[in-house]
């Protein structure tokens, strides 16, 4: 069992990362294995509806995109984490996860997800609700935990002393095992998507 973490953040080792690290270790502990992604550091192209990836299942812009999603298609949980600069996510990692997930066509119901978001004061849980929408539209389970998942500071070394942020970001990685654990018990018994119909509703058809 695995789980793939994205950082959103520029800062690889910022308060975004503190955050992560905490959860990833937890995970490791549950027996769960994780791999952390630099996404924030990167160059990231947006989507540009092209349509392309209908045609060649993969994005025509062949960067890290492509590749974090051949790991996508094969772990079982994602979690992504992301600072908030204005209000929101970062333009990375929202810009990286419009091509992932508009571009990958494999069955990600049940695969589990998890939004983690760092911020000095405000607009973490706008973040989180960006990121949370990736998740909702393609069938996969929200992990929670006993707070928002959300760390606060202005540093690393801030983020450290936020102890309901890591009392937090502990009990996800505590319910997100469980979750991924339970799942895989009952492989067998996840329900079929039904796929076909959509909607325009400029003429109701």
């Amino acid at each position: 069992m695995k789980v793939l973490i994205l950082n959103g953040s520029p800062h690889v080792d910022g308060c975004t990362k503190v955050a992560l690290n905490e959860v990833s270790r937890v995970l490791n502990e549950e027996g769960i294995t994780t791999e952390i992604i630099e996404i924030g550091s990167k160059d990231i192209h947006g989507c540009i509806g092209c349509y392309s990836c209908k045609q060649t299942g993969k994005c025509v812009f062949n960067d890290l995109v492509n590749e974090v999603a051949a790991k996508f298609k094969d772990a079982d949980g994602l979690i992504v984490g992301s600072p908030v600069y204005f209000g929101g996510a970062s333009g990375t990692i929202r810009a990286f996860l419009d091509r992932l997930f508009y571009s990958t066509h494999f069955a990600k119901t049940m695969k589990v997800g998890a939004a983690v978001v760092s911020s000095r004061r405000a607009g973490s849980t706008t973040a989180f609700d960006e990121i949370n929408k990736y998740f909702t539209i393609s069938s996969m389970p929200i992990v929670a935990s006993t707070y928002w998942n959300e760390i606060h500071g202005s540093n690393k070394e801030e983020a450290k002393k936020d102890l309901e942020g890591l009392q937090t970001m502990r009990n996800l990685g505590k319910n997100m095992a469980f979750l991924i654990k339970s799942i895989n018990a009952n492989k067998e018994s996840i329900p079929e998507q039904e796929k076909g119909n959509r909607t325009n509703f400029c003429d109701g058809l």
